[in-house]
């Protein structure tokens, strides 16, 4: 009799946990910058005004037709999705941070300091017990993010 042992599942589990940012009418501009910035591609991006279905009255604020309803893109290995959303005031992106992962130090600085352009470093990029090169900072956006170099016993 085997005591102790945990049972281990043998299905598949096929869930997916992404990211979904919301810019509250900078969607456009925030998707630009990450392009330029780190190199994201866009997979789709459709404006209000291109969905199959028109919005229930009320749900979408005027002048947002041309706002975008629904994008993602990828930076990497990893699918991002946005929008505009349905909200005119600044959203309050607090409570997480995007984890951006990197091979170099040449890697991490340049993508820190392209996504710093506009915004606000929390923490210079520096030495770090877990990390040649760590740093965190708030894009021109809002959004939270953690700039890294993977140790070389990780890669």
């Amino acid at each position: 009799m085997l005591i102790g042992l945990t049972h281990m599942s043998t299905t598949k589990d096929n869930r997916i946990v992404q990211t979904y940012l919301f810019f509250n009418g900078n969607c456009e501009e925030a998707v630009d910058f990450y392009r330029k910035a780190l190199g994201a591609e866009v997979e789709m991006m459709m404006r209000f005004k291109e969905s199959p279905e028109p919005p229930p009255p009320g749900m979408v604020p005027p002048g947002y037709e041309n706002k975008i309803m629904h994008t993602s893109f990828r930076i990497g290995q990893t699918t991002v999705m946005a929008s505009d959303g349905c909200e005119t005031t600044k959203p309050d992106n607090k409570g997480f941070s995007l984890s951006l992962a990197v091979d170099t130090e040449a890697d991490a600085d340049r993508y820190f300091n392209a996504l710093a352009e506009g915004g606000q470093v929390k923490m210079p990029l520096s030495k770090t017990f877990w990390s040649p090169r760590f740093g965190m900072l708030d894009d021109r956006f809002g959004i939270g993010w953690m700039v890294s170099v993977v140790p070389e016993g990780q890669k």
